[in-house]
Order: C-alpha cells, then structure tokens, then sequence
C-alpha cells in the first residue's frame, strides 16, 4: 500500500486509453480502418474506445497486443485508472453537495482525538468523516443516525445533535470491534457481573483490564471512550452482532459511583433487553426500560434491604464499615446515601475521582 504524499497530485480530469491507443496508431503510420481490419473491430467501436465511451475488455486488450505490440496487460491497467479517475470525479460532484452536512459534525474533536487526519478541502474531509462512520454517503449516514428509529429511542441528545451523539457512539463501536469476545453467554455475564461486584473497591489500573476481560469471556466488549462536549451520556448499549454486545462508557461526572452504575445499568439491558436498537444512558430519558435498568443496577450494587441503614449513617467510619459487609466500594455506599437522603455534600471525600489516561 503506497501512502499519498501532501504535494501529490490528484488530477480533475481523466484521460481514456483511447488517446494512448491513437497515439501509439500514429507511430505506427496506422489509420483507423487497417487498425480495424487488423483488430477484427468495428471502426465505430473505436471511436467509442477514442472518446471512453466503451470501455477495453480484456479480448479488445490482447487483440491491441497482437497488432500493436503494446502488451495487454498495459491496456488493461490504462482501462483501470480511467474508470478509477471517472469515479473518483462522480463521487466528488455527489460529495460535493454534502459539505454543509460537516457542520452538523464535531470535526474538532475527532481531529484531535485522532479519529479524522486534517483536510484544507472540504470535500476530501467529507469523504474523511464518512470513512469514520464506516459509511458511503451523507444519505446512508441519515438512515442509520437519523433514521426515525434513532428517533425512537428518546434521547434529546440524538434529537438536538445527531452528528455529535453519533460520533461518540461509532467511537465505541470502533474500539468494541478491536475486542475479542466469546460468544454471548448470558448466564456466563451474571457470573461475570457478581465476580465484578467486588471489583469496585480496586483501583482502576486493577478493575479496567478485568472486567474487560470477564465481559470479553461472555461476549461483552465495555468500550470506554472520553465524554464528548455536547453529548451528556454516562453510557450506552448496542448490539454489535447477535453474539456480541457493547457496553460504551465514559466518565462523565468523574465519581466512582456514578461509574459503576452506569456499568452494571448497561449490563441490565445486555441481560433484560431485546437483542435490538441502541440505549442510551441519558438521565432526562423517562423511557421504561431505562427505568428497569436503573432499578437492575441499584440492586445488584447494593439491594434496597440496606436502604434505610445506609440513610442512618451520621459517619465515615459507618459508611465505611458498611461497604466492607457489602464487600462494595465506600464511595458506592456514600453515593447512595447522597441520592437516598438528598444530601449532596455528605461523604463526599469518600467517593473517589476517575481521570483518563493520558
């Protein structure tokens, strides 16, 4: 594969073999109708051929190696990089009317993130961005992103700003990709769920690698992908395959108990919901399934019979002693008394802070 230089020129317009192949007549002192008689073709076939408008098959090519002594392998090729540069020139005048569509694009943020290379044209950053996408065309993009469907899974964010929601969604869908999973299993991800449970009073270095690991074992890739400025999810959920579910989180709110509930009400949906559609963790989303799924994450992290002590608690050390019997994060038991009580600022310095990575 030959990478394109910057100063490489990509010309707009595309020269059909036929001029080769008049030249080459030419220097053979040859006019079009011995040509003709000698090739067994039509001279109106090769005024086509002269003009591109009929393209060189490969009987014509090896007929033009026999009269012409060009091998046929070089008209061939010829053939090829006309029709390459024909469609090269269509595609540009179809992306052509698709520029304003970048707009609606955080262009930015993919730059820098690595995601799209930089383009002063804007037609080649069209093309960019789509590549992105993994999709052809702005209207193929609308049938997956803005399609009534999208629509349907009641998110503001995918409402107000499609091009955002999505390029935070095909982030983690490209890294999901990258993972290696198992076969769903859904009794394999319970098990995995409980053996992760007691992860979250670890650091990140040591619970990250292991439950993307026991989630890869039951056919679970948790994509983790840096929270975009105008997309205020904690997480989402989507199918890659049938055999294959994504998990996407960020850390947006930075606290370990707003983390891991997004994580395991993501799982809630793995394991309670359709095969089908997209959920998003949006917290102005009322939709009942998200209702379910956040009542499968307060209770697996810590059930509702430990409610009204954890309300009682008038200490750190009560907080504290209380995750160790729950064998669950302390920063988890503050931040449940913080959303039983209302009381916000409460333990808070017990909740510890998610950063990334540089």
């Amino acid at each position: 594969m030959r990478a394109k230089r910057k100063d490489e020129f990509e010309p707009d317009y595309a020269v059909p073999p036929g001029a080769t192949l008049h030249e080459v007549m030419e220097s053979l002192q040859m006019s079009q109708k011995e040509l003709a008689q000698r090739t067994g073709l039509t001279e109106q076939t090769l005024t086509r051929i002269f003009k591109g408008d009929q393209p060189i098959s490969y009987e014509t090519a090896n007929r033009l190696e026999l009269v012409t002594g060009v091998p046929a392998r070089m008209w061939n090729n010829l053939e090829a990089q006309y029709r390459e540069q024909l469609a090269k020139q269509e595609e540009r005048q179809r992306l052509e009317a698709d520029k304003a569509w970048l707009k609606t694009i955080p262009i930015k943020e993919l730059i820098e993130r690595g995601h799209v290379v930089p383009d002063d044209d804007k037609v080649n950053l069209v093309r960019k961005v789509l590549a992105f996408f993994g999709v052809c065309s702005v209207q193929a993009w609308q049938e997956i992103w803005a399609a009534p469907a999208v629509a349907a899974r009641r998110s503001r964010c995918f409402e107000s700003r499609p091009g955002d929601a999505a390029a935070w969604i095909r982030q983690g869908e490209l890294q999901a990709q990258q993972i290696e999973c198992a076969p769903f299993d859904k009794t394999r991800f319970s098990a995995a769920l409980e053996e992760i449970r007691p992860l979250t009073r670890e650091e990140s270095v040591v619970f990250e690698p292991r439950m993307k690991q026991l989630c890869a074992n039951a056919g679970v890739a948790v994509a983790l992908v840096r929270e975009m400025k105008k997309v205020p999810w904690n997480g989402a959920t989507k199918w890659l395959t049938p055999n294959k579910a994504m998990i996407l989180l960020s850390l947006r709110g930075k606290g370990e108990d707003k983390f891991w509930f997004s994580f395991f009400h993501e799982a809630g949906h793995v394991l309670k919901d359709k095969k089908k559609g997209l959920f998003i963790n949006d917290e102005s989303n009322g939709d009942l399934s998200e209702k379910k799924a956040d009542a499968f994450a307060a209770e697996t992290l810590i059930p509702a019979k430990h409610d009204a002590r954890i309300s009682n608690c008038r200490s750190k050390q009560e907080i504290i002693l209380l995750a160790d019997e729950l064998r669950i994060s302390p920063g988890i038991v503050a931040g449940r008394y913080q959303f039983l009580t209302g009381q916000w600022q409460m333990f808070k310095d017990l909740i510890r802070k998610l950063e990334w990575a540089d």
